[in-house]
């Protein structure tokens, strides 16, 4: 079996306090989706040609220096992805930030070098409302950080539900973890 190519692609990880302690946003990909069906995830996908060409939203320097040449694309990709997965948009995309990059280990029918964002759902647009199941993704609700690992997660995401669980308990991140996966074997590496 060959390889499969692979693909940039950015997620956005929306936080919030709650009763029940930080949560964050997730749905649940659909019974026909031809990667990783079934299971809960963060809004997120593969970039696009026109992430490239819409208006810049920019992130803090640090964010942008370790996101690299493909930051203002990935940036709009996770934005896009978002609002097409969930009805949601945000007012201050500044207040994103960088906190996890993964690549999908070989094996998988389709690879991503996926980065994931972190904001506050205070971020968010007033007026925008969450969308109907659409298919790609469902069960869109707000999870309990303390909850989160019962659901049926990818390997990945629980590594980033660690990760953002630390960074909301007020631990410093001393660079962006990197899964890496473009080698005969997964290692982690820190972004400084």
């Amino acid at each position: 079996m060959q390889t499969p190519p692979i693909h940039d692609a950015c997620s956005i990880i929306l936080w919030k306090k709650t009763a029940r302690g930080s949560a964050v946003l997730m749905g649940q990909r659909g019974a026909g989706a031809s990667f990783m069906p079934h299971k809960f995830v963060f809004p997120g996908g593969r970039l696009d040609d026109t992430d490239h060409d819409a208006p810049f939203q920019s992130l803090d320097a640090q964010c942008q220096r370790r996101l690299g040449p493909l930051a203002g694309a990935l940036i709009r990709c996770g934005l896009r992805e978002l609002t097409e997965e969930t009805g949601l948009e945000l007012d201050r995309a500044q207040d994103l930030r960088f906190v996890f990059r993964a690549i999908t280990p070989p094996r998988r029918s389709r690879r991503f070098d996926a980065r994931f964002l972190m904001g506050p759902a205070s971020a968010l647009r007033q007026t925008a409302q969450p969308l109907p199941p659409d298919g790609e993704l469902s069960h869109l609700t707000w999870v309990p950080l303390a909850e989160a690992r019962r659901l049926d997660l990818p390997f990945v995401t629980e590594l980033v539900l660690a990760e953002v669980a630390a960074l909301l308990t007020g631990t410093p991140q001393d660079g962006v973890p990197f899964f890496e996966t473009r080698g005969p074997r997964a290692r982690f590496e820190r972004i400084l």
